[in-house]
């Protein structure tokens, strides 16, 4: 249990850290605003929110389900809450109006100054935290009404983790107003501002606008996240707490006559560069809909490369992934790929269709979706992450299991191994656009350490920041940098002054870019700006004419290249 609560307030403290909060803390820093018990207001506030995210994460589902309330009633709920608490604050006649009925009443009052409590319990409906193993293991147990006190105690740290760095951040917001004379002596106006932030607030979280910030955490801060949560100590805890056997098999029927080569999903997931014998893929289970395709099963696929994609669409983590995903299913369909996206819904919210459906939508999902409301398909495969993805070959035997983010680059690599296709040519499927490809194009070329391709630069330092000097007319077929970068093993990121040179022969040329900044393009006089923001996204650079020719490019600092591709 002491390991429990240890994991719980860690989790927690990571998550409060993490780009997941931007959407409620403009409200939560101006929510100690000078007037009557500011002191006290950010614990009212910072409490509420912790009792509403512990108490409706392991009950609400159960609760709505149980009045057949619409499962997305609670997030509406908060929104709204925002919403009126912050429009009492700026119309005080209206907040008048507001606090009318419950003026007689022991009920919270929805006053004109913002009753702490209500608004903290309005942040902790909407508040949609990172997934991870220890959020993953709270939602999955609260949804199939496996609560122990094992679960409450775990929910319980993880919600104080989240409210310490946020009671710190209210509290030294409060005071910095408290100290501003200008603040001092414009009380009235300082809390219309305050109002003014909540109402922003909701219409953020309504149209999902923060979504695009939210994706960008930090490398050092997933780092300790990683190292926390995959502990083995912490998986067996996670492990025993869910009932799961954490060496099971990847057979989903015992032991096999060569039980001694079949590796448990853990055990495969720990080299994602290799194809490995991971026993039987487990059926699709318990489903309660499709998108995207008619009812499918893993017997019906059987002949056909399968890559099974466990997600969920406001899980940030996931939605970095939905680029690869999406290209892997565009480039490789008529080779005998099938993506096939399993949705598991983190909150109540995303069990409802018509909201998953709207969210594929715009994060571009084309490929099949099976709806595991239930969790019956995620707790067939033992399943403990969002986002992971099992990699099933032609015969329906898991060969890939990976984890969280990345990999991408390895995982590309095996699926054209089940495909038959040779690693190191390109595919030979149409683009998204349907148009020809070019004979004898360049190959896809990848700039990260893991799989870097033909380069002019020599003892490329990887993960380190190092100069390089730049070949402006490379050997064909070849790049060079040139300036500043850190070469990661995914990626190559922009540091001062950062420039590449890009030898090719083809009719178009796409980039997979990550981060913020505007890259600059050359090639044969004519230069194209392209925006870059948020997570990988495939740019296109060049898109003419078949040229052999050379590409420059001119990249911000910070911005990270990923690979080429060519038609």
């Amino acid at each position: 249990m002491t390991t429990l609560v240890l994991v719980g307030l860690v989790s927690g403290l990571i998550t409060a850290l993490s780009p997941c909060v931007l959407p409620i803390l403009p409200v939560v820093l101006t929510s100690a605003a000078p007037g009557p018990g500011s002191r006290r207001r950010p614990f009212v506030v910072i409490g509420g929110l912790v009792v509403s995210f512990a108490v409706f994460t392991l009950l609400g589902g159960a609760l709505l389900s149980l009045l057949h309330l619409p499962q997305d009633l609670l997030r509406w709920v908060g929104v709204a809450i925002l919403a009126v608490v912050g429009l009492g604050l700026l119309w005080p006649r209206l907040g008048h109006l507001l606090e009318a009925p419950f003026a007689r009443t022991r009920m919270p009052a929805l006053n004109r100054d913002g009753n702490g409590f209500v608004l903290g319990l309005g942040l902790g409906l909407v508040f949609v935290p990172c997934a991870g193993p220890v959020l993953a293991s709270i939602t999955v147990l609260a949804a199939t009404a496996q609560i122990g006190p094992g679960l409450v105690v775990l929910t319980l740290a993880y919600a104080v983790g989240v409210a310490i760095p946020l009671l710190v951040m209210a509290s030294a917001g409060g005071a910095i107003l408290g100290r501003v004379k200008a603040v001092r002596e414009h009380t009235p106006r300082v809390r219309q501002v305050g109002g003014a932030v909540m109402v922003a607030t909701a219409l953020v979280l309504a149209f999902n606008v923060a979504e695009p910030l939210q994706r960008l955490t930090p490398t050092w801060l997933a780092g300790v996240s990683d190292r926390v949560e995959n502990d083995a100590g912490v998986r067996a805890e996670l492990d025993a707490l869910a009932g799961r056997d954490g060496g099971s098999s990847g057979s989903a029927g015992g032991p096999t006559a060569n039980a001694a080569e079949v590796m448990t999903f853990d055990q495969c997931e720990a080299d994602p560069s290799r194809l490995a014998d991971c026993g039987p893929a487990r059926e699709l289970t318990g489903l309660t809909g499709w998108l995207n395709s008619d009812p499918l099963t893993l017997a019906d696929l059987h002949g056909k490369v399968v890559l099974l994609d466990f997600w969920t669409y406001s899980c940030i983590n996931c939605q970095r992934t939905l680029p690869y995903l999406t290209t892997w299913h565009d480039e490789y369909a008529d080779d005998g790929l099938v993506v096939l996206g399993v949705h598991s819904p983190e909150f109540a919210f995303e069990k409802v269709e018509a909201n998953v459906a709207d969210n594929a939508a715009r994060l571009g999902v084309t490929y099949p979706i099976a709806l595991d409301n239930d969790f019956r398909t995620w707790r067939a495969y033992d399943q403990r992450y969002w986002p992971a993805h099992y990699l099933i070959d032609r015969t329906g035997e898991v060969r890939q299991v990976h984890y969280g983010e990345g990999a991408y680059a390895e995982t590309e690599a095996l699926i054209r191994d089940l495909l038959g296709l040779d690693r190191a040519a390109p595919s030979q499927t149409v683009t998204a656009d349907g148009s020809a490809l070019t004979a004898g194009r360049t190959a896809e070329t990848y700039l990260g350490a893991a799989r870097m391709g033909p380069h002019t630069n020599a003892d490329v330092a990887a993960g380190s920041a190092a100069a390089y000097t730049l070949d402006p007319t490379p050997p064909q077929d070849t790049f060079s940098l040139g300036g500043t970068w850190t070469v990661q093993p995914e990626y190559a990121e922009a540091g001062s002054g950062a420039e590449l040179a890009l030898s090719f022969h083809a009719a178009r040329v796409h980039l997979v870019l990550a981060g913020e900044g505007t890259v600059t393009a050359t090639v044969g006089g004519v230069t194209t700006q392209v925006e870059v923001t948020g997570a990988p996204t495939l740019h296109t650079l060049y898109d003419g004419p078949a040229t052999t020719g050379v590409l420059h490019l001119s990249l911000p600092v910070g911005v990270q290249a990923y690979a080429f591709t060519f038609g």
